[in-house]
């Protein structure tokens, strides 16, 4: 079959790799839909050290099962089903949690052996406890939708969660990249009253406005942080949808006291600002990575009825030979989140 492959900073390459197959009783092997690129993979695009053994990439995809091992309970080959962006058993104490992310037995696409998502086929381990059947056809309009609860619609959904965002509140969401958008979704869906979306990209942030946004604050920095204070006088509720140190200064400073700032954005800094100022301000800190199997089933039935459309992040289409294109175009902010086609 035919995958993306790694092999350092901006060397992505399309190339044969084996075809899937059952190892484990618990495996199914499922032909890729659709795929993507994720935000999370442009890190290892602009520093990845070359090396001769490639990294698989991919880890958001949609497909159809073509076969199942002997112990995949409840799915068989033809149906349609959507991966959350890591595998998990289902029945480990931390599953039973709702933190599929931590799975004991758990693990990532491209990685131990697995298939990363963006190629033709991929082996999904612990298939029954990961993959969700999907009551569609492989040919329906919302499919991108569908696709995005594998990663960015869940993960803006769990800071909306772990921000504790309600009705009426007013919440900051830092970042217009995908995840950032689909937090502006959530947080309406949660009955944020009011959602200030911090980022400078006319089109995603006017993408952001349609997702509910009432005010887009483009400047940056102490400026930034000033214009949402006069805006909302300080956010209880913080999602901080980058991962860099002046977004999470940016919520800091936004954030009042007694408030919470959830964290989305993988952390590209090694130490914070969370010593005696922030512990006298009472800010509460959490987020992390998001366990999206368990949302999958919370949401899917928004995205079913059209009451939200997360698939709108995805605003380019690639086929799976043109993905070290795809690559460039959101290293260069030149699309929102590439989709990819088989």
């Amino acid at each position: 079959m035919r995958a993306a492959v790694m092999y350092g900073a901006g060397d992505v390459r399309v190339e044969e790799r084996p075809d899937p197959r059952i190892v484990q009783p618990t495996d199914a092997v499922v032909r890729t839909v659709l795929s993507c690129v994720c935000g999370s993979d442009l890190w290892p695009y602009r520093s990845m050290p070359a090396g001769d053994t490639g990294r698989p990439m991919g880890h958001e995809f949609l497909g159809v099962v073509e076969e199942t091992g002997t112990d995949v309970p409840g799915l068989k080959p033809g149906d349609l089903v959507v991966a959350p962006f890591t595998y998990s058993d289902g029945t480990c104490d931390y599953c039973a949690r709702g933190l599929h992310f931590s799975c004991r037995d758990g693990g990532r696409y491209g990685s131990d052996g697995v298939d990363g998502g963006q190629g033709e086929a991929v082996r999904v381990p612990h298939a029954a406890g990961t993959l969700v059947k999907l009551p569609v056809s492989a040919d329906s309009a919302l499919l991108p939708s569908l696709l995005a609860l594998s990663d960015v619609m869940a993960t803006g959904h769990h800071g909306a969660v772990t921000a504790g965002v309600g009705r009426g509140d007013t919440v900051l969401v830092v970042g217009d990249g995908a995840v950032g958008l689909c937090a502006v979704i959530a947080a309406r869906r949660l009955g944020a009253e009011r959602v200030v979306l911090a980022g400078r990209h006319e089109a995603r942030t006017a993408l952001g406005r349609e997702f509910g946004a009432s005010d887009v604050v483009a400047e940056r920095g102490e400026e930034g942080v000033a214009r949402i204070r006069e805006l909302t006088g300080g956010v209880d509720k913080v999602i901080e949808a980058v991962g860099t140190r002046p977004a999470l200064d940016t919520a800091l400073g936004a954030v009042l006291d007694g408030g919470t700032i959830s964290r989305l954005g993988v952390p590209q800094y090694e130490q914070a600002p969370f010593g005696r100022a922030e512990f006298l301000r009472n800010i509460t800190l959490t987020g992390g990575a998001c366990p999206a199997r368990a949302y999958i089933g919370q949401l899917l039935p928004d995205v079913l009825d059209g009451t939200i459309d997360p698939g709108r992040v995805f605003d380019r289409c690639f086929t799976l030979g043109q993905v070290p294109e795809a690559y460039r175009a959101m290293d260069g902010r030149q699309v929102i989140k590439a989709l990819i086609r088989p």
